[in-house]
């Protein structure tokens, strides 16, 4: 009984019931969130780039096998587990940031719920969950707790794994910044301060898209050669094991002998009849086997070029898993462009719509002082007042501006508007 009287008085939006659990209890709309929130939506994009390039650690090497870079790996597991460390920092502020009581929108903005065991429950049942897959280390549980205990190819596990894990997580981490950018605006009124910010933000998501369909194209390319490989190897004798194509055996005897006799090389080229589908660039330019920086700048071109041309460029095998991914492509690429086409033009029109509507009002102005036969000098002085007015407020109508406001600020206004006069005069 007492327990369900104090949420119900903590309940209520009243500052001094406030004052006694900031410390504790963080305001949704205060400066601490709205910092946080931007702190975090960078911190999400971030992981949404670091995550795909798991997808590199495999690498294809002369001798006809498959490696993991071990430095690549060892870089990629520190920043993910930084990246990591702002996940459990916002289930923290989660935890400690009130919420507006649905039943009570009605009546205005609504009522703070402000009681820590009302906050923690309703996110329990809300979003936590979410908030928590998102948070998981799991590469580096998997990478280094897991695998080495597994049985079969360390490479073949270390692959399928990170695969797994990446789009596993992926998906929460990329529906995370959609609600919170919802909250950046919601409290703010804008998600970013400029119209360049905002036409750039939607640019960095279009390339973000463009770096996981190369990542992804990269990932199947490994897996297209590996195919091959073991299909040659089939064909060719009883000797060869799927194994072989493991680096960690490569001074294995059996394997040395086989790869000596081999025509695997020759079979596997891109000049066979092996149909390689939309990865046989990756073969011919031997991306696969290059250093870290020239394969991922080119896969990055590969998917930016095949997302922005809808996948038209494609020509396709017909494996069905390739079909798919090269419909996904075009699907995703006309989505895309279109939202991208669409927020560009907005933004950047932002900038120029008060230069335009000046521009017009200075039109109909002209064609008013001509259809009134107007004479000469009061042509250019109406001009002059136009050229004056534009200069000194921008398209701004000061005057609608300043009745908005409350009227101790509007005289503040007025009264630094007038010094500043007396100052220029002077």
């Amino acid at each position: 009984m007492n327990r369900s009287l104090k949420a119900r008085v903590l309940s209520r939006v009243f500052s001094e019931d406030y004052e006694r659990v900031k410390r504790r209890i963080l305001d949704p709309q205060g400066v601490i969130i709205q910092r946080w929130n931007k702190i975090f939506l960078f911190s999400c994009l971030v992981s949404l780039f670091v995550d795909p390039l798991f997808f590199f650690l495999s690498e294809a090497r002369e001798e006809k096998c498959i490696a993991i870079g071990t430095h690549l790996e060892v870089g990629l597991m520190v920043v993910r587990s930084v990246a990591d460390a702002f996940y459990v920092m916002q289930i923290f502020f989660r935890f400690r940031t009130a919420y507006v009581a649905p039943s009570s929108r009605v009546l205005g903005r609504g009522e703070l719920v402000i009681d820590p065991s009302l906050v923690a429950s309703r996110y329990l049942v809300k979003d936590f969950w979410i908030d928590l897959v998102a948070a998981l280390p799991l590469p580096q549980v998997l990478v280094w707790v897991i695998i080495p205990n597994l049985d079969g190819s360390t490479v073949t596990n270390t692959k399928n794994i990170i695969l797994f894990s990446v789009i596993f997580q992926y998906l929460p981490r990329l529906f995370l910044i959609f609600p919170l950018s919802d909250q950046i605006v919601n409290a703010t009124g804008v998600a970013t301060e400029t119209a360049w910010a905002g036409a750039a933000y939607n640019l960095m998501l279009y390339m973000l898209a463009s770096h996981v369909i190369g990542a992804c194209w990269y990932l199947l390319s490994i897996e297209r050669q590996e195919a091959c490989w073991k299909k040659a190897c089939g064909l060719e004798s009883a000797s060869c094991y799927n194994e072989f194509f493991d680096c960690q055996n490569k001074y294995d005897s059996g394997r040395i002998a086989w790869f000596k006799s081999s025509n695997i090389s020759d079979i596997c080229s891109i000049k066979n009849h092996y149909e390689f589908g939309i990865y046989a660039d990756a073969l011919s330019l031997d991306v696969t086997s290059l250093s870290f920086f020239k394969k991922y700048f080119y896969c990055l071109w590969w998917g930016l070029r095949n997302l922005s041309s809808l996948g038209q460029n494609l020509l396709t095998s017909t494996y069905v898993g390739e079909i798919t991914f090269a419909i996904v492509i075009a699907i995703l690429g006309l989505v895309l462009f279109a939202l991208l086409i669409g927020n560009m033009q907005t933004y950047l029109q932002s900038t120029t719509a008060r230069l335009e509507e000046w521009r017009i009002k200075r039109t109909d102005t002209e064609q008013w002082m001509r259809h009134r036969q107007l004479p000469q000098e009061l042509k250019q002085c109406v001009r002059r007042y136009d050229q004056y007015k534009w200069v000194t407020t921008r398209g701004v109508d000061e005057e609608a501006l300043l009745k908005d406001l409350p009227m101790d600020l509007r005289r503040d206004i007025k009264r630094h508007l007038c010094l500043d006069l007396v100052r220029q005069s002077e």
